[in-house]
């Protein structure tokens, strides 16, 4: 049996997890399941002295490097020797059971780089990534084209490889959502006017049954926002602005100087990549007409992709629509509830006037009001 690893464990995931049995429980197997990946890929821990691990909402990810002694024939091969890379260890969730297959399918072309992946112990060993330099960092004008030449490099056409059977249907969420909105709108007392669910369901039958014949279908990064985006060290990270429009097809876009994490991928029209980007950084919209920055900010991104705004408009309103519902149920995130009610009422042309200004919203990840 491997040795635990003698790792601290970042306070939020603490915070997070250690409510529950079961997120205590995972707690607890960390050092365990870090000290039998570090075995099993000949690695060793790469943090200073005092330093923690880094983490995302639901995973800790561990700097590590490959051994020196390390056997070159190992299950990791050549692709982590002697380089940095970092360990990610999840807690158990769908959406992660299906990351390490998008990965494999990218094979780093746009999304970090798999370089090997343990399902029992919901590890994966991947490349390492600037995790200080994010597109969040970056002005939005030089945003938009990194952002959309990455779109269109992950956006790929399922073909016979067994990865492509793991993934659920963009369009299959649609219809479910066609069932469950309008019952937990009931259920939560009408937190917001029927017009605006009226909306979502439309969008929800159009599109959900579009999708299903379009034959547009690609694996779809559907969380793909400005921190889901980093850079990779070593590369050059400047880029001119809308250098990515002037060059859908790669040319000098500098799209391997960025890449994707964290997909929560699925199989549909791309168009729905674009919410995450519209939830996020409504702080820098025009003050003098955020309406119509959000609008302009929508059609901008899929442009940069190549995207149908029209469509990517209206999967925007549906998913927020559904946020929106989430966050009724939780009497501590009357922020975020504003928050999703403001992008989707704008973005279906009747902004509601009771909510708070946009520059007054909090952004995703705040603590809940």
């Amino acid at each position: 049996m491997s040795q635990p690893a003698d790792i601290p464990l970042p306070p939020d995931l603490g915070r997070r997890y250690g409510a529950s049995s079961t997120g205590r429980d995972w707690l607890s197997s960390l050092p365990r399941l870090v000290g039998r990946c570090l075995k099993q890929w000949q690695l060793e821990l790469d943090l200073a002295p005092g330093a923690l691990p880094w983490n995302g909402h639901g995973a800790i990810v561990v700097p590590v490097r490959r051994r020196a002694d390390a056997d070159r024939a190992d299950a990791v091969g050549n692709a982590a020797d002697g380089k940095a890379a970092v360990l990610k260890i999840a807690y158990p969730h769908d959406e992660a059971l299906v990351e390490p297959h998008a990965l494999a399918l990218w094979n780093g072309h746009g999304a970090v780089r798999l370089l090997a992946h343990d399902a029992d112990a919901g590890a994966l060993l991947l490349e390492r990534l600037a995790a200080d330099h994010s597109l969040q960092d970056v002005p939005m004008d030089e945003a938009v084209p990194v952002w959309g030449a990455l779109v269109r490099r992950l956006s790929l056409a399922p073909d016979g490889r067994p990865e492509w059977r793991e993934f659920s249907h963009i369009a299959a969420r649609a219809e479910q959502w066609s069932d469950e909105l309008p019952e937990s709108w009931e259920r939560l007392g009408r937190p917001f006017p029927r017009w605006l669910l009226e909306a979502a369901l439309e969008v929800c039958q159009t599109r959900g049954a579009v999708g299903r014949r379009s034959g547009k279908d690609v694996l779809v990064h559907t969380d793909l926002h400005y921190l889901n985006i980093l850079a990779r060290p070593g590369r050059e990270l400047n880029m001119p602005a809308r250098s990515g429009r002037n060059n859908p097809d790669g040319g000098h876009d500098h799209t391997d100087s960025w890449a994707a994490i964290d997909p929560q991928p699925m199989i549909g029209e791309a168009e729905f990549a674009v919410a995450p980007l519209l939830w996020n950084r409504i702080g820098e919209l025009s003050r003098a007409d955020p309406e119509r920055g959000l609008q302009e900010r929508c059609r901008d991104f899929s442009m940069a992709a190549g995207l149908d705004a029209e469509v990517a408009r209206q999967w925007s309103l549906a998913r927020e629509v559904e946020n929106a519902l989430w966050y009724a149920a939780k009497p501590r995130h009357g922020g975020d509830l504003a928050r999703s009610l403001w992008v989707a009422s704008t973005l279906a042309g009747r902004t509601l006037p009771e909510l708070p200004a946009p520059h007054e919203l909090p952004a995703p990840g705040e603590a809940a009001s």
